[in-house]
């Protein structure tokens, strides 16, 4: 082989490698730059029976990159939990970095009627470590429906703003306003979100999500 032919491969390997650790280094700085928030919740969040692209996670996201947010909305939502459900998932949930959690639980324990102090607990402890992670957290409040009885909706209603107070953390008033009970925004069973309900739900978080990323990119 020419020694002139040698030298100009080498030099195009060389440039090859450096473009190659360039684009590494760019892909990285970018990751590290974006938000990585998570929905824990329930059927509410999990797009229940709706297509991947209509659930709340991915509508949430597009949203706020539409709003020139740098994030990455993953979803962490299983239908049917609880919140003491949601407790004992939690840590393979949150694996890997998480800058941010939207905890949306506690519908199914009103549904059950298990007790509101219970539901607390369990919100208490899921919160306490999501932030002993150094995650943001942001909570979806929720009300009980009517029926269930004064003491029981009123203990169920302050779970969220006293945890919300204890721990310093945001707080989403109630998570299904303007949707709960309104047969155009959910699907037959009146319960779970239709796609033009999860848009109602993506605009009602919107400030909270998004002073929640004010907070962590001031805190950088």
């Amino acid at each position: 082989m020419p020694k002139q032919t040698s030298t100009r491969r080498f030099a195009l390997a060389l440039l090859f490698g450096w473009l190659l650790s360039a684009c590494h280094a760019s892909f990285a700085a970018a990751e590290q730059n974006t938000f990585r928030l998570v929905v824990f919740g329930d059927s509410l969040t999990a797009g229940y029976r709706l297509p991947l692209e209509d659930a709340y996670p991915k509508v949430l996201e597009k949203t706020l990159r539409t709003r020139g947010h740098k994030v990455e909305v993953i979803s962490a939502s299983v239908s049917g939990d609880t919140s003491t459900g949601g407790l004992a998932r939690l840590d393979w949930a949150l694996n890997g970095k998480i800058d941010g959690v939207i905890v949306e639980l506690g519908a199914n324990d009103m549904l059950r009627g298990i007790d509101p102090d219970r539901t607390r607990a369990a919100l208490d402890a899921i919160v306490t470590r999501i932030k002993a992670k150094g995650a943001k957290v942001l909570l979806a409040g929720m009300l009980a429906a009517p029926g269930m009885g004064k003491t029981y909706e009123d203990n169920f209603r302050n779970i969220y703003p006293a945890l919300a107070k204890k721990h310093g953390v945001g707080l989403i008033p109630f998570f299904l306003e303007g949707v709960a009970g309104n047969k155009r925004l959910n699907l037959p069973d009146g319960i779970h979100p239709n796609p033009a309900g999860v848009h109602v739900m993506v605009g009602n978080s919107l400030p909270f999500v998004e002073k929640m990323l004010a907070r962590a990119s001031g805190a950088r």
